[in-house]
């Protein structure tokens, strides 16, 4: 309350000072004189100092009056930008969304949404950081990353989550390869294959998504690269892996991308993040991929 009585006296202050008088000052702010008084002659007991000369015609600031009302000035104007800096992070106009992921954000229906994103908060700042799949749930934990972008097949159990978009599931094999010259894959095909996967020593989850697709038996080499370094081992004859439909446009000599056709052969990708969470811009974002997200789906 101390504090509040001081920025109402130096509001006051402001007041009597531009109108000159006691009077005036009390009627443009619907005070009693008296009210008005009392707060500049506490605001002077708490200075030390003589703010106002009073005389018959009105009040003038002193020397020392004059070089507090440059600080009051200053001290209010901090104030007020202080209110909307609280003002424009409190709605997330303005702040960071820091956005985990392992598949690359080249899918055109990702990319549309985070171009609509930046269009309506250009004063958001996004970040993105590629991890592996176990990193990207230690990262949301740890409060080092908001969000993930990440398969629905390894999705915690405890995130919430929301499918942005899904991809088609294609192989990739050496031009070279009699796999190429086929117009389509199977399963069963693929599993006669030495399979690439990406793959960490605490991170086994893009190898057990392939499991689960291709089937017991597969045979599997393990390599903790990027997913472009992993193609151009499959470029070089090595063996094969699984692309989404949105890697095959990526110009990469000696590879072929042939179509799955099985049902099952796409993979949700899904915005995920702790229900806990409440940074006002990463709440914006996600309610605005999640309603974008359901809008697109919703006209398909």
């Amino acid at each position: 309350m101390e504090n509040l009585v001081e920025i109402l006296s130096l509001k006051y202050l402001i007041a009597v000072s531009e109108t000159g008088s006691f009077a005036s000052a009390a009627r443009s702010l619907n005070l009693h004189t008296s009210t008005l008084s009392r707060h500049i002659y506490a605001l002077e007991a708490k200075l030390g100092t003589t703010v106002f000369e009073r005389h018959h015609s009105g009040v003038r600031l002193t020397s020392n009056g004059h070089e507090v009302l440059i600080y009051a000035r200053h001290i209010l104007a901090d104030l007020d930008m202080l209110a909307k800096v609280g003002r424009v992070g409190g709605i997330g106009k303005q702040g960071r969304v820091r956005i985990g992921i392992h598949i690359p954000p080249i899918s055109s229906s990702l990319r549309e949404l985070l171009s609509r994103w930046h269009h309506f908060h250009p004063d958001v700042e996004l970040s993105l950081h590629e991890l592996p799949d176990s990193d990207l749930s230690k990262g949301i934990r740890n409060r080092q990353i908001d969000s993930v972008l990440m398969a629905e097949q390894v999705l915690p159990p405890d995130f919430a989550w929301e499918r942005i978009y899904s991809e088609r599931l294609f192989v990739a094999a050496p031009s070279h390869s009699p796999l190429s010259e086929r117009p389509f894959a199977s399963w069963a095909v693929i599993r006669k294959e030495l399979v690439l996967v990406q793959d960490w020593p605490q991170s086994h989850m893009t190898r057990a998504i392939y499991g689960e697709f291709i089937g017991h038996g597969t045979r599997f080499q393990p390599h903790a690269v990027s997913k472009q370094s992993l193609l151009a081992l499959v470029a070089a004859g090595f063996g094969v892996t699984l692309v989404t439909e949105s890697q095959i446009y990526a110009s990469i000599p000696d590879i072929s991308f042939i179509p799955i056709a099985e049902e099952n052969a796409f993979v949700n990708i899904v915005l995920a993040w702790l229900p806990q969470s409440e940074d006002p811009a990463v709440g914006r974002f996600i309610a605005f991929m999640r309603d974008e997200a359901r809008s697109l789906r919703s006209v398909d």
